[in-house]
């Protein structure tokens, strides 16, 4: 288990957030997952920091209230299980999916979640846009350190039910890229939402929670092949 400063820790930001009772356990058991974990899911391994940088950055995300009544969230990209894997502990009502293209992230997903109890999570083995399956379907759509939000727009959208909404962690972007998001918000049937600013921990410094809202329908053009979205950004 942890060290007894990383569960006083996990303990605070369980108060913070209200957590249920369940949370600090299961948040503790991800921490311990990740720092045997023998392949390179992330650089952060040691739970002394990554225990704010992953769980109490992850965890910002319940400052959306979209979020918090989400009662299907799909993480994209979700690579070491950040923020999916916290948003799980933190909703337990919340069936949470981790969609992720690389296979060894995915067996890590899947032994994390399993270990730390998660029974609210589904490993989804695929890229955003070949998962047809979730088309539609998602409350809200998470991303963290994936890509520029004119992307990002691009592949939440598909998979957004309406009046749902893509929430995107990131630092505070160039007006360039916030322009961009945008545009490629209006085509594919988003609106952005003033971002929610957020310190997640003290050394954190500023935060951006990125928001926009599903307003109207995604054009049945919608998933470009694989490798579009990126190729050829529908702005910037």
């Amino acid at each position: 288990m942890p060290a007894a400063h990383v569960q006083a820790r996990l303990q605070e930001l369980s108060v913070r957030w209200a957590l249920p009772a369940t949370a600090p356990g299961q948040l503790a058991t991800l921490l311990t997952e990740l720092e045997l974990e023998p392949s390179s899911v992330t650089s952060v391994r040691d739970p002394a920091v990554a225990v704010d940088v992953h769980v109490a950055d992850a965890l910002s995300g319940l400052a959306v209230p979209e979020v918090r009544t989400a009662a299907a969230i799909a993480d994209l990209g979700a690579g070491g299980g950040f923020p999916g894997l916290a948003l799980a502990a933190a909703l337990p009502a919340a069936r949470v999916t981790l969609v992720e293209s690389v296979g060894r992230k995915c067996e890590f997903l899947g032994r994390a979640a399993s270990a730390a109890g998660l029974h609210n999570v589904e490993v989804r083995h695929s890229r955003a846009e070949e998962w047809r399956d979730g088309l539609g379907t998602q409350d809200v759509v998470t991303a963290r350190a994936l890509a520029s939000l004119a992307v990002l727009a691009e592949y939440a959208a598909p998979l957004l039910r309406d009046g749902g909404a893509l929430v995107a962690w990131k630092a505070r972007v160039a007006p360039a890229e916030a322009e961009a998001g945008a545009t490629a918000a209006g085509i594919v049937g988003l609106e952005p939402r003033p971002p929610v600013a957020v310190e997640p921990y003290a050394e954190s410094g500023r935060r951006d929670l990125y928001v926009y809202l599903k307003v109207r329908s995604t054009p049945e053009r919608f998933p470009r092949r694989p490798g579009m979205a990126r190729k050829r950004p529908l702005a910037g």
